[in-house]
């Protein structure tokens, strides 16, 4: 590794130290995941491996199957993060959960959230996956779900910023700090995510009216 490149990778670990100890302070369960390395993911553990899906291509994989063990406090995070730009990876369950869709349903229900002026923590892949983070507790809406929107509860988790893909980092859309680290109730989330389907709904129908004969 030439000088400039391990300077990056040196650089890169500080700031994932530097957000996953905030995480951690702020009470979120956050634990190590894989990255992507040329050819695939790496920082899998010897033992405990979770094999068989090393060839997921779409987000980082806790690196061991005991994962709910691995949750970090701030005491710990320096011993983790100082060898390897390990992704940070939260649990989500009863105190935090997040609603996942597609990046077009993303940016329906953030113009919606914004125009209720009530921001919410929104995390983005590269790849077109966004993360609305709130609350637990609620059961996913019948109409949502048959729209491919996944909530991630217990026993599930999520990527978070600054985590890498091939692709690029995962962001924020709206940072925490926004909501000065509050979660929203999920069931305001999930009436903002009905209100886009259902503004695309009225805007697909307009648009497959014929023109009225002139």
């Amino acid at each position: 590794m030439d000088l400039a490149a391990e300077g990056w990778h040196s650089a890169f670990r500080i700031e994932l130290r530097v957000q996953v100890l905030e995480l951690a302070s702020r009470g979120w369960p956050v634990f190590p995941g894989t990255y992507p390395v040329v050819g695939g993911w790496d920082g899998h553990e010897s033992t405990g491996v979770l094999s068989g899906r090393e060839d997921v291509t779409e987000g980082p994989l806790p690196i061991r199957r005991d994962w709910t063990d691995e949750l970090v406090g701030a005491d710990n995070i320096a011993a983790w993060w100082s060898e390897r730009p390990y992704s940070v990876l939260l649990a989500t369950g009863t105190d935090i959960e997040a609603i996942e869709v597609d990046a077009d349903h993303g940016r329906r229900t953030a113009r919606a959230l914004r125009a209720s002026g009530s921001p919410v923590p929104i995390a983005a892949t590269p790849h077109g996956r966004w993360y609305f983070l709130t609350t637990g507790g609620q059961r996913l809406n019948g109409e949502l779900a048959d729209e491919g929107v996944v909530l991630h509860s217990e026993d599930s988790w999520i990527p978070l910023p600054p985590s890498t893909f091939p692709q690029g980092v995962l962001h924020w859309r709206v940072k925490p700090q926004v909501c000065g680290w509050r979660l929203p109730e999920p069931e305001h989330v999930q009436e903002a995510l009905l209100t886009g389907l259902h503004d695309l709904a009225e805007r697909s129908g307009v648009a497959s009216q014929p023109l009225a004969a002139v």
